[in-house]
C-alpha cells in the first residue's frame, strides 16, 4: 500500500515511513480504536510498539496529525493503484490458479460523526455516511473495496468499478470462470448486458413487482393441474414473492416439485444435478437465456 503512494516529504528528515504510518493505522481499527485521534494516547503503548517491531522503550509512535495528512496524501490515481494491489495480494493468496471463484458485491453504511467529503444523508439508516461497495469471494476473503456517498449506486457506476475488478482478476487469471453475486439493485440492465459481453455467470435477486408476480402466476396457470390452480394463485398471487435468478444449461417444462411455490410464495427456478444446474420452472426461458455450460 505505501508503495502506490507518492510521498511528496524530503527523504532526510522523514521519521515515520510510509509504511510504518499505514500499519499502526490499520492495528489501531483492527484493535477497535477507529478514531485517528486516538494515536495521541495509544503511540505510546508498549502492546502496540511491539506489533510494530519496536521495543517498549523505544521512540514514541506517529501521532494523529502524521495520520490525519497520511489519510488526505492519496489522490483518484494512487487510489487506483491500491485498488489494483488488493487485487493483487488476493490472487498471490493461492498457491494454484482455482477453476472458479465466486465474487460477492455489496455495499454496506458506514455512519460518519462530522462533515466529512462525500458523506450524504441516507433515508434508510436515517443518518448522515457512506455507502462503499465491498467485494469478498466465496470464503470471505475481502477483494477490494471502493468509497462512495450514502446513496443507491447507477448501473453504470457498478459497470465502470466491476470492469477493472474483472479485468485486473482475468489478467492474473485468465481461465478462470467467476460468477458474481448481488443483491437486487446490482440486477440493471448495464450489469446484465456486461456480464454476458464478459462470459460472467450470475446470481442476482430479482426486486418483486405486480408486473413479474402476474407473470409468474400466468405461467405457473399454464403449466399446473387445473383442480390446484386457482387455490394457488389466491394463495400466492399478493404475496411480496422475491425470486433468486442464475444463469444455467438447458431449460425445462413442465410443472415439478421445485417449480411449485413454497408457503412463502418463492419460487425455485433451477435445481442441482450431477450434470449441472437445471432450469425447474418455465419462467427461467423468460428471464434468461439458456445457455451452454
Amino acid at each position: 500500500m505505501a508503495a502506490c503512494i507518492d510521498d511528496p516529504r524530503a527523504p532526510g528528515r522523514v521519521v515515520y515511513g510510509l509504511d510504518e504510518i499505514i500499519r499502526f493505522r490499520m492495528l489501531m481499527i483492527a484493535a477497535g480504536y477507529e478514531d485517528g485521534k486516538d494515536a495521541d494516547r495509544l503511540r505510546r503503548d508498549p502492546i502496540f510498539k511491539l506489533a510494530m517491531e519496536r521495543l517498549p522503550e523505544a521512540g514514541d509512535l506517529c501521532s494523529q496529525a502524521t495520520i490525519s495528512r497520511t489519510e488526505n496524501l492519496p489522490g483518484p490515481r494512487a487510489l487506483l493503484r491500491m485498488g489494483m494491489a488488493m487485487v493483487e495480494q488476493y490472487c498471490s493468496s493461492f498457491r494454484r490458479v482455482p477453476n472458479s471463484i465466486v465474487l460477492d458485491i455489496d455495499d454496506t453504511f458506514d455512519a460518519v460523526h462530522g462533515v466529512q467529503q462525500l458523506c450524504l444523508f441516507n433515508a434508510h439508516h436515517d443518518e448522515y455516511g457512506f455507502q462503499p461497495i465491498v467485494v469478498f469471494d466465496g470464503d470471505g476473503r475481502m477483494i477490494a473495496a471502493v468509497l462512495r456517498p450514502a446513496c443507491r449506486p447507477k448501473g453504470s457506476q457498478i459497470v465502470k468499478w466491476l470492469r477493472r475488478l474483472i479485468d485486473a482478476i482475468r489478467s492474473r487469471w485468465p481461465r478462470t470462470a467467476i460468477i458474481l453475486r448481488g443483491d437486487s439493485h446490482y440486477c440493471t440492465p448495464e450489469v446484465l448486458r456486461f456480464c454476458r459481453a464478459r462470459d460472467l455467470s450470475y446470481i442476482f435477486s430479482v426486486a418483486p413487482t405486480s408486473t413479474l408476480r402476474k407473470h409468474v402466476i400466468a405461467l405457473e396457470a399454464s403449466t399446473a393441474r387445473p383442480g390446484r390452480n386457482r387455490h394457488r394463485a389466491r394463495k400466492f398471487g399478493g404475496s411480496r414473492s422475491s425470486m433468486m435468478v442464475r444463469q444455467a444449461g438447458t431449460a425445462s417444462s413442465g410443472s415439478s416439485r421445485a417449480s411449485r411455490p413454497d408457503r412463502w410464495g418463492r419460487y425455485r427456478l433451477y435445481r442441482r444435478q450431477p450434470e449441472g444446474w437445471i432450469a425447474t420452472h418455465p419462467i427461467s426461458k423468460h428471464l434468461l437465456r439458456a445457455r451452454p455450460g
